[in-house]
């Protein structure tokens, strides 16, 4: 396993690695999700202890449109520990942080990471990795996105997301697992 050196600096944020966008028969179920965890599974060894994950769960009362957003999708009105919600990896003493929204830039986030950089992979590129890294660019943390450690709902999708995401360079760069690792 690489240790971290200066070039990985900030903090590695993986975001939604839960099974029910792993599990083939759910409805959320994100196409190349197994090819992404192998290029996560390398970022977290290289980034030691500057990982946080994130975990989407469904709010205990949807309010708004998430009413109608769960009577689509009522299946995922479950409690946080249920097990469609569980990470597909062990975090081990990394913080996890869950929440009821697409985007986990908010002042959870922000209070654990600082002021970045942010280096950002995980499910799905084109929902809550897009949700999650716009917010942070805004607020004026510079971001990388790691196109193959992402996976989105469909290839297409995958792609579109991350040219828009490039549109916000410099504050958005879209990088590779081999580019991050070999501190470029």
């Amino acid at each position: 396993m690489s240790t971290p050196g200066p070039e990985l600096e900030g903090w590695l944020v993986v975001v939604d690695l839960q099974r029910v966008f792993a599990d083939e028969s759910s409805p959320w179920t994100t196409p190349r999700f197994e090819e992404a965890r192998a290029k996560v599974r390398r970022l977290v060894a290289a980034f030691g202890d500057r990982v946080v994950w994130t975990r989407f769960v469904a709010p205990e009362q949807p309010t708004g449109a998430w009413k109608e957003y769960y009577a689509k999708y009522d299946f995922a009105l479950q409690p946080p520990d249920a097990e469609c919600y569980q990470l597909v990896e062990d975090p081990g003493t990394h913080r996890v942080l869950d929440a009821t929204t697409f985007g986990k830039w908010g002042p959870e986030m922000a209070e654990v990471v600082g002021d970045g950089p942010l280096t950002v992979v995980g499910v799905a590129t084109d929902c809550c990795v897009l949700s999650t890294v716009l917010p942070a660019a805004d607020a004026g943390v510079a971001v990388r996105v790691v196109g193959d450690a992402c996976a989105g709902s469909c290839d297409e999708d995958h792609d579109r997301a991350l040219r828009i995401m490039g549109l916000y360079a410099p504050l958005v760069e879209i990088t590779t697992t081999d580019e991050v690792l070999a501190g470029r």
